[in-house]
C-alpha cells in the first residue's frame, strides 16, 4: 500500500512476483593444466578457440602434451576452457624472462621463456612534443609490428605514464620499470637472456610439476579465482598417488577429472593400474584407455601416441551441447575427432574385462570409427554398487548442486518463514520443471522424477533459532542403456489341438 494517501483517486502500486529465474550453469569449461614455453605462470587465461592458445602460449610443443590436448578438446566440439601454464623454478635451470633496455626505461617480456628474443621493443620520440614517445614489438627478424602504444611518459604523474599503460595490458610486455623521468631517445633493442627452463611435467620423478599443481587448488591460489570450471585434464597425468590428490581437489569444487590411462599399458595389467585411484573421492572422476593415434603437424604428421583426456574432454563438451549433461558422453555418437587410431585396437572380450572394474574403453568399431565405449566413474566397478556409478549421473548431480549453490544466495538473511519457504519450493520448483520437460530426468510425471522439499519438516523451530533453513531436492536420474539385451523367440507352426 502507498505510504500515504492523501486525496481520493486511484493509486497503483507494483508488489514482486518472488519468481526469480534459475538459469543452469554452464558444465563443460575446461581446466587444462601443464607446461608450456610462453605464456603466463601459474595464471589462468580463458581461452575459446586453439587459436587463443596459439597466441598466448605459442602453439604446439614437441615437449608438452598440453597444447596438444588443447587443440584435441576444441577439436571436439570443446568451446570454452582455462590453461594454466607451470613453468620449473629450479634453481639450476630455470626458467628465465627476458628484457631489454631504453635508457631508464627497463622493459621486461610478458611471461618467462626464450620465446621472447623472436621480438625487438622501439622506442620513437613524437617529433612536436619530445616528452612524448610511442613504444612498439616488433618481430626481429621481419620487422614487422605487432603492437604499439602511443603518447606516453615518462612520468609518473601523468596519466599517460608508460609502465601503468603497458603493464598488464601488454600481450608482449610487462613489469616495466623506469628509473628516471627522462625520455630515452629513439632506440631499437632486442629482448634477451630468456631461459625456457627445465621441462617438467606430470611424469617426472620429483615433486617440482605435483607441488606447483597442488599449489593451485589452495585457498588463495589461481584455481580459486576462476569462477568455474567443471572438467580438469592434467595430459599424462597417470600416477595414482598424484591423481589422487588431484581428486580431492576435483571434489572440493565440483569438477569432474579426466584421468589417463598408462601409455602402452596392457590389457591385462590396467586392474592393477586402478589402485590407489579409487576411494572416497573418486566418484569425480573417471579413466580413459588406451591412448590415440593421431597425426603430429610438428613431425609432418606421423602418427603418435596422444593422452585420451583432451578428446574426451572435447566429446563431453559436445554431447552437453547437443543432448545435455545427463546424456553418456558415450556411443556410437562419441566419435574421436582428429584420430587416426588408438595404441592398442580392443577386441569386445577384452572390452568385457575392464568395463566392470569401471575402466572406460575407447573403440574402434566398423562404420562408426574411434569412439568412446563407456561412460563409468572410477566408482563404477559392480562390487562396489555405487550410487555414482555412471558419469551422467555424477555429472548431472554435480550440474544440479552447482546451479542451486549459486541460485541461491539470495535466500541468505531473509526472515525465514513459511512465505520464504514457498517462494524456495516455487523457484527450484520451476527450474526442475523446465529440466523434467527436456528429457533430464526418469519418471512420466513431475512427480516421479522430482521433488523439492522446504517447510516447516524440513526446517524445525530450533533451525530456525539457530538462522538455518534446510532445503530439501530429489531426483530421478537418467541412467544410460549400457546393456542392450534382444530376446527371440521361434514361434512354432500352428498346431490343431
Amino acid at each position: 500500500m502507498p505510504a500515504t494517501l492523501l486525496q481520493p483517486g486511484v493509486y497503483i502500486e507494483e508488489i514482486t512476483s518472488g519468481v526469480r529465474t534459475i538459469t543452469g550453469v554452464a558444465t563443460s569449461i575446461a581446466l587444462l593444466i601443464g607446461w608450456a614455453p610462453r605464456g603466463p605462470v601459474t595464471r589462468a587465461l580463458r581461452l575459446t578457440s586453439f587459436a587463443d592458445y596459439e597466441r598466448a602460449y605459442g602453439g604446439l610443443h614437441h615437449h608438452s602434451l598440453l597444447g596438444y590436448s588443447v587443440k584435441q578438446f576444441f577439436d571436439n566440439g570443446g568451446s570454452d576452457a582455462y590453461v594454466i601454464r607451470i613453468a620449473s623454478t629450479d634453481a639450476t635451470d630455470p626458467a628465465k624472462t627476458a628484457s631489454c633496455d631504453l635508457d631508464d626505461l627497463h622493459i621486461p617480456a610478458s611471461s618467462p621463456g626464450k620465446w621472447a628474443e623472436d621480438f625487438s621493443v622501439r622506442l620513437t620520440q613524437r617529433a612536436d612534443a619530445t616528452s612524448r614517445f610511442r613504444i612498439e614489438v616488433l618481430e626481429t627478424a621481419s620487422g614487422v609490428v605487432v603492437e604499439s602504444f602511443e603518447n606516453l611518459s615518462m612520468d609518473s604523474a601523468d596519466p599517460r605514464f608508460a609502465p601503468a599503460m603497458i603493464n598488464r595490458r601488454s600481450t608482449f610486455m610487462d613489469d616495466l620499470t623506469a628509473s628516471s623521468t627522462t625520455t630515452p631517445g629513439d632506440d631499437t633493442k632486442p629482448f634477451s637472456d630468456g631461459e625456457d627452463g627445465k621441462v617438467i611435467g606430470p611424469a617426472d620423478a620429483d615433486d617440482e610439476f605435483r607441488t606447483a599443481m597442488l599449489a593451485l587448488f589452495d585457498d588463495g591460489a589461481i584455481a580459486d579465482r576462476i569462477d568455474l570450471f567443471n572438467l580438469v585434464c592434467v595430459p599424462g597425468l597417470t600416477d595414482a598417488t598424484k591423481v589422487g590428490e588431484l581428486q580431492k581437489k576435483c571434489r572440493d569444487r565440483r569438477a569432474f577429472l579426466i584421468v589417463d590411462s598408462i601409455e602402452d599399458e596392457t590389457v591385462g595389467n590396467m586392474p592393477g593400474d586402478l589402485a590407489g585411484l579409487t576411494g572416497a573421492d573418486a566418484l569425480n572422476s573417471a579413466i580413459y584407455y588406451p591412448w590415440v593415434k593421431a597425426p603430429d603437424p610438428l613431425q609432418n604428421g606421423a602418427l603418435r601416441n596422444f593422452p585420451p583426456c583432451g578428446f574426451v574432454a572435447g566429446i563431453y563438451a559436445r554431447t552437453d551441447a547437443t543432448r545435455g549433461v545427463w546424456k553418456a558422453p558415450a556411443g556410437s555418437e562419441a566419435s574421436l575427432t582428429g584420430a587416426s587410431g588408438l595404441a592398442l585396437p580392443m577386441s569386445d572380450a577384452e572390452n568385457g574385462q575392464l568395463n566392470p572394474l569401471g575402466i572406460n574403453c575407447l573403440r574402434t568399431l566398423p562404420v562408426f570409427g574411434n569412439v568412446v565405449w563407456g561412460a563409468r566413474t572410477l566408482h563404477g566397478d559392480n562390487s562396489r554398487a555405487s550410487e555414482w556409478k555412471y558419469v551422467p549421473v555424477r555429472r548431472m548431480a554435480l550440474f544440479l548442486e552447482e546451479t542451486l549453490f549459486r541460485a541461491t544466495q539470495w535466500v541468505v538473511f531473509e526472515p525465514n518463514a513459511p512465505p520464504l519457504w514457498a517462494q524456495i519450493r516455487l523457484n527450484i520448483g520451476a527450474f526442475l520443471q523446465d529440466l523434467f520437460r527436456q528429457g533430464a530426468f526418469q519418471g512420466r510425471t513431475p512427480r516421479e522424477a522430482y521433488f523439492v522439499k522446504c517447510d516447516q519438516e524440513t526446517t524445525t523451530q530450533s533451525d530456525i533459532n539457530l538462522g538455518i533453513v534446510n532445503i530439501l531436492v530429489g531426483f530421478a536420474p537418467l541412467k544410460p542403456a549400457e546393456f542392450v539385451v534382444i530376446t527371440i523367440q521361434q514361434m512354432a507352426g500352428e498346431i490343431a489341438t
